[in-house]
């Protein structure tokens, strides 16, 4: 598959791109983790569960402070399905959108089952942690898109009418393949949110959103990433709402003093296009992350997903260090995270020595086999 080839990296390089892949998957917890307590609560009711300025730190949900929804999960998942479809990319099968589905059926198997299966050899390291089997929130869309082994296609795709953000959500990590060209990144975003949300609206939201993660990724600005990703919708069939939303955010950020009446405006009836633009503008606007994500949990959308995508875009922008440090010391997962984010700088940079014509890391194959 032209286009997908990747350069050979020297040190420098190899850290400062790890450095982004932490930060992405790091941020987009965080985000989650901040949102979680008050998802669905709006303005008002979360001034009065945390008073005049909302949240500003984290605090309990589902029994712990730092504990993470299933955005969280699905975007683990992401992860551990592109270092499958790289690693059997050596066999000659080479279906991304498959890989990624069957990693999604196993998130969709943490969410019935009561613990890891130790019988199911081809799972890999990510399906046998416990801690991931706990049930957070799924919405009906994604257990319905991902009911039955059958996947969803862009000519067939699950719940055609589901417009909602939790397929742009979960991909973040597409936007991390900083050796693919971007109009592959979209086409692979948009494939697989097709897997559970089929509506146009989310599928080129979710593309939009990979295309602008992997801009940053690369170091670009965030003003460069979003002017690309709109070039890149361009010529897709309804992509207007999604183009006009992230329009929408661009002009926002001239419109003076963030205030959570701009956010709620922009995340307006809750589309995939519209919480994405939300998100995009809460990146620009805030000084910093800690900033930029209570300004995507303190307004009157969904706050747990719009801080998802905000912290995905400020990690892949800034990098690990860049995250507040006693956010990061009580985020539930935190380890797991860490170890797949570092799995997938290393399959994604030094790949030919872990699996390749001179011979393969048992160990590797192990964590990530080709048989499932």
């Amino acid at each position: 598959m032209s286009g997908t080839a990747g350069a050979v990296w020297g040190r420098g390089e190899q850290q400062d791109f790890r450095s982004r892949v932490r930060g992405t998957l790091l941020g987009a917890a965080i985000g989650d983790a901040l949102g979680a307590p008050v998802d669905g609560l709006g303005l008002d009711g979360i001034r009065e569960a945390h008073g005049a300025e909302g949240v500003v730190d984290l605090s309990p949900a589902y029994g712990r402070r730092g504990a993470v929804t299933h955005l969280t999960q699905l975007t683990l998942f992401s992860v551990d399905g592109l270092i499958r479809a790289q690693v059997r990319r050596d066999t000659g099968a080479w279906h991304p959108p498959t890989d990624l589905h069957r990693a999604y059926l196993r998130w969709a198997t943490t969410q019935r089952d009561w613990g890891p299966d130790e019988r199911r050899k081809d799972d890999g390291w990510l399906a046998r942690e416990e801690w991931l089997y706990a049930r957070r929130d799924p919405t009906r869309t994604l257990l319905l898109g991902l009911g039955d082994d059958v996947m969803g296609t862009l000519e067939a795709p699950k719940n055609p009418g589901a417009d909602g953000p939790e397929a742009a959500a979960r991909s973040a990590p597409f936007g991390l393949l900083v050796g693919w060209e971007p109009q592959l990144v979209v086409q692979l975003a948009v494939e697989c949110a097709a897997q559970t949300h089929g509506h146009p609206t989310a599928c080129l939201a979710a593309g939009a959103y990979a295309v602008i993660v992997h801009g940053l990724a690369l170091g670009e600005g965030l003003d460069g990433a979003v002017q690309r990703a709109l070039g890149l919708l361009a010529a897709r069939p309804g992509q207007q709402p999604v183009a006009d939303a992230l329009q929408q955010a661009l002009g926002a950020v001239r419109q003076g003093i963030p205030n959570p009446g701009r956010v709620a405006e922009l995340v307006g009836e809750g589309t995939a296009g519209q919480v994405v633009s939300a998100a995009v503008y809460c990146a620009f606007v805030g000084d910093d992350v800690r900033q930029g994500l209570r300004l995507a949990v303190n307004q009157d959308g969904p706050s747990a997903v719009t801080a998802a995508l905000t912290g995905g875009l400020l990690g892949a922008l800034h990098g690990e260090t860049a995250l507040p440090p006693a956010w990061l010391a009580e985020l539930e997962g935190r380890p797991t995270i860490l170890e797949l984010a570092d799995d997938f700088a290393m399959e994604m940079t030094q790949g030919p020595a872990l699996h390749g014509p001179a011979g393969a890391a048992p160990a590797w194959l192990a964590r990530y086999p080709r048989g499932a």
